[in-house]
C-alpha cells in the first residue's frame, strides 16, 4: 500500500445525484418511514393490549414487528438526513456501527422467521400438544436464541470490518453502510471477510431457510387432510402470509449479498437495499394485518372502545 492515505471518513453515494430529486425523494421516503413506524407500533400495541392476541403466534409476530421497526430505524433516518442536507459524510466508526446493528436485526429476523414456521407446524400438525410444547417459557427462549444468534453473527462480521482500511476513492455505493458495498471500496485484504460472508452467511442462512421451509411440507399435508373448508382457508391464509414475508426477505437480501462482486454499480445496487431495508419493514405488517381477522377485530375493540369511552367522559364532564 504505497503512497496511499488511510482515511477515517467515508462518503455515501445516496439515492440520486440529481438536485431536483432530493426533496421529492425525501418526502416520499419520509412518508414510508412514518407509515412503517405507525403500522409496526400499531401491531405491537394491539398485541400488548388485546388479551385475545396473547398467544405464541402473535408474540412472535410482535417481535417481528419490533425487528422491522429497528431495522428500518437503522437505515432510514440516515438516508433522510442525507437527502435533506446532501452532506453524505460518515465516519468509519459510525459506518461500522451501522453495519453491526443492521446485521443484528436482519439476521435475528431470519432466525425468527424459522421460529414462526416451527410454531405454525406445531399448531397445525400437533394441535393436542401445542400448549405444552409452545408454552411461554419456550417462546421466550426461542426469541432469546434469535437475538443471541443475530448478535453473534453481527459481531463476527463487525470485528472483521474493524480491520478494514479505506483509501481513495472512499465513496460507498449505497445510501447506508452495508457490508458488501463497504468491502468493495476497501484497500486492504478482504479475503477473510468474503470467506465469512459465504461460510457463515451460507451455512447459517441455508440453515434458517431449511428450518423455515421444511415444516411447510408437513403443514400442507395436514391442511389437505382437513375436512372443514373454512378452517382450511384460515390456515392457508396464515401460512401464505408468512411464506410471502419469507420469500420477500430472503430473495432481496440474498441477491444483494451473494451475487458476484463487481466494480460497476447499476441501479439495482441501490434499488435492492432500498427494498429490503425500507420497503419490506412496511410490507410485513401490511401482509399480516390486512389479511388477519383477529387483527381487524382487535383494532375495532381497542380503538373504537377507547374512542367511545373518551367521548363518553367528555360528555359527562
Amino acid at each position: 500500500m504505497v503512497n496511499q492515505t488511510i482515511l477515517n471518513e467515508l462518503f455515501l453515494s445516496g439515492l440520486s445525484d440529481i438536485p431536483a430529486l432530493q426533496l421529492p425523494l425525501f418526502l416520499f421516503f419520509l412518508l414510508i418511514y412514518l407509515l412503517t413506524l405507525i403500522w409496526n407500533l400499531l401491531i405491537i400495541s394491539l398485541i400488548v393490549s388485546d388479551s385475545h392476541l396473547h398467544t405464541p403466534m402473535y408474540f412472535f409476530l410482535g417481535n417481528l414487528a419490533s425487528l422491522d421497526l429497528c431495522c428500518s430505524s437503522v437505515t432510514a433516518p440516515r438516508m433522510l438526513f442525507d437527502l435533506l442536507t446532501q452532506r453524505r459524510k460518515i465516519t468509519k466508526t459510525a459506518c461500522i456501527s451501522q453495519v453491526f446493528f443492521f446485521l443484528l436485526f436482519a439476521f435475528s429476523e431470519s432466525v425468527l422467521l424459522a421460529v414462526m414456521s416451527y410454531d405454525r407446524y406445531t399448531a397445525i400438525c400437533q394441535p393436542l400438544h401445542y400448549t405444552q410444547i409452545m408454552n411461554w417459557k419456550v417462546c421466550v427462549q426461542l426469541v432469546s436464541i434469535a437475538w443471541c444468534l443475530g448478535s453473534s453473527y453481527s459481531l463476527v462480521h463487525t470485528l472483521g470490518a474493524l480491520n478494514l482500511t479505506f483509501c481513495e476513492p472512499n465513496i460507498v455505493e449505497s445510501f447506508f453502510c452495508d457490508l458488501p458495498q463497504l468491502l468493495q471500496i476497501s484497500c486492504s485484504d478482504i479475503y477473510i471477510n468474503i470467506l465469512l460472508i459465504f461460510v457463515l452467511g451460507g451455512f447459517l442462512g441455508a440453515g434458517c431457510i431449511i428450518l423455515t421451509i421444511f415444516p411447510y411440507v408437513s403443514i400442507f399435508k395436514a391442511v389437505l387432510k382437513m375436512q372443514v373448508k373454512g378452517k382450511r382457508s384460515k390456515v392457508f391464509s396464515t401460512c401464505s402470509s408468512h411464506l410471502a414475508v419469507v420469500f420477500i426477505f430472503y430473495f432481496s437480501g440474498s441477491f444483494d449479498y451473494f451475487r458476484p462482486g463487481t466494480n460497476n454499480h447499476y441501479a439495482a445496487d441501490k434499488a435492492l437495499p432500498v427494498f429490503y431495508t425500507v420497503i419490506v419493514p412496511l410490507l410485513n405488517p401490511l401482509i399480516y394485518s390486512l389479511r388477519n381477522q383477529d387483527f381487524r377485530k382487535a383494532f375495532k375493540v381497542v380503538f373504537f372502545m377507547n374512542f367511545f369511552q373518551t367521548k363518553y367522559r367528555i360528555h359527562l364532564s
